[in-house]
């Protein structure tokens, strides 16, 4: 989704579209640098490297500081005459929404609506992973909601699987296994990339309405786990939310263990201005919660649970801002 830059008082300034930004503003800029014969990439709506050097040479051409970044300035020089786009759509959705966006980006590298869409095979042994949430067969978390698609708008899901819809209520009927064994026939054995026609059929589930509205409503369920844990730890901002939420999505839970060390930790940190107090909390939870996680994913935890609690930071080479991008602010939440 693009990223946007907005003032003390949260008013949208300016428009900003740089590495790391998703959605159909991005798709705009890609078809105006291929119409300009700079950029020869397709039109995903992914800001990449790609693009990003296209930008530059826009830049550098046009007399502009050739940083990569489209400011109002270069998207007036690309476009003139035309008005910048809209502030994004996920702003102005109420905090679970947002949460939900951003550990979608997360979980899946794509913005909204793209990240209802997320696919992955059998990388970690659990089949297959799907939707914005990456719930998957292994952990049981996929199946309920495939079910209910299936019975709550059964024309729906007939018409996207047509002649293969007998061959995926049947997976669902039978039992953990059969089930893992099935999603481990439909893939790549070594690239665990999902075989035709299937990974159609799955894209364009995540881009039913129908099954959207599925996955928004059992992620609520984690927002509310997310809302408890925060009442329990004395935090109260949208990005301790945001934090809360990523920790059950990532990494189930806390430990009773890492919490007791994570209130140790609350104890040392000095008197001061409320919302310092409210990051160096967030910073303690994130920390503990990266080093109770699997030796091999210490630090790739730690950096998406910073990037949080920082409000700021780069996760698997993307940059992260989460006021300009998600409208996550250090204040508290609402409800």
């Amino acid at each position: 989704m693009p990223k946007f830059l907005y003032g003390l008082t949260g008013v949208l300034e300016s428009m900003v579209l740089s590495l790391g930004s998703h959605g159909d503003e991005v798709r705009q800029l890609e078809q105006r640098l291929q119409d300009l014969n700079l950029y020869t990439g397709s039109i995903d709506g992914v800001f990449g490297g790609g693009v990003q050097s296209a930008v530059k040479s826009f830049q550098g051409a046009n007399g502009l500081a050739a940083d990569g970044v489209v400011g109002s300035q270069t998207w007036s020089a690309l476009f003139p005459g035309a008005d910048p786009p809209a502030a994004p759509s996920i702003a102005g959705e109420d905090i679970t929404q947002r949460c939900l966006a951003l550990t979608g980006a997360f979980e899946t590298s794509t913005g909204v609506p793209d990240c209802y869409c997320g696919l992955t095979g059998n990388f970690d042994g659990q089949g297959i992973s799907f939707g914005v949430l990456q719930w998957n067969l292994g952990q049981g978390t996929l199946q309920p909601m495939l079910a209910e698609m299936l019975t709550a708008h059964a024309d729906v899901a007939a018409n996207i699987f047509q002649d293969n819809l007998q061959a995926l209520t049947a997976m669902l009927a039978s039992n953990r296994d059969q089930q893992l064994a099935w999603a481990q026939s439909i893939q790549d054995p070594i690239r665990f990339t999902v075989f035709e026609p299937w990974k159609g059929f799955f894209q364009a589930l995540g881009r039913a309405s129908e099954y959207q509205a599925i996955q928004a409503e059992h992620a609520s369920q984690i927002q509310q786990r997310a809302r408890t844990m925060c009442g329990q730890m004395g935090v109260t901002t949208e990005r301790a939310i945001a934090l809360l939420f990523d920790i059950c999505v990532q990494n189930g839970s806390l430990s009773p263990a890492t919490v007791a060390t994570i209130q140790t930790d609350f104890g040392q940190i000095p008197a001061g201005d409320p919302m310092d107090v409210e990051v160096a909390k967030l910073q303690a939870i994130a920390n503990r919660c990266a080093e109770a996680s699997l030796p091999a994913y210490v630090e790739d935890v730690r950096a998406r649970k910073l990037t949080i609690a920082n409000g700021q930071g780069t996760v698997h080479n993307v940059p992260y801002n989460l006021e300009q991008q998600f409208g996550i602010r250090l204040q508290p939440f609402a409800g």
